[in-house]
């Protein structure tokens, strides 16, 4: 999979992020398997729990298009070491079977299978198997 498009517009989002109270901003881009990229930053709330973080920001702007299906997701942040999904991101990315996460800061990237940062995400309480 090619990420340059992807990481591109993730940093893109990043720097529109709205995050006056922790200065922390990340950007996430998801690939739809129709070939479009869908972005999103982190969009903060005074009150932290209604906080949305990028990754499903970006899901809600595909799903808000009609996509639902996709290739892979690129999380950027201005961090030490590449940024991981939140664990109701993973959940959420899981939902939708998002297969491949690259995680990236400036200095590098760090690529992973789903599966590999959410173990069993189809079981659980829904009891699904796998």
């Amino acid at each position: 999979m090619h990420w340059d498009a992807l990481v591109d517009a993730a940093w893109e989002a990043r720097d529109r992020a709205y995050a006056p109270y922790s200065k922390f901003h990340v950007g996430a881009a998801l690939l739809g398997v129709d070939g479009r990229i869908f972005a999103g930053c982190n969009v903060e709330n005074l009150s932290y729990g209604l906080t949305n973080c990028a990754e499903r920001v970006a899901i809600g702007a595909a799903v808000a298009a009609g996509v639902t299906r996709f290739l892979g997701v690129a999380v950027v942040a201005d961090t030490a070491v590449p940024i991981s999904p939140c664990g109701a991101c993973r959940q959420v990315l899981a939902e939708f079977g998002v297969p491949k996460v690259l995680l990236c800061n400036r200095d590098g990237r760090l690529e992973f299978a789903l599966s590999d940062l959410l173990p069993r995400a189809s079981a659980g309480i829904l009891d699904r198997g796998e």
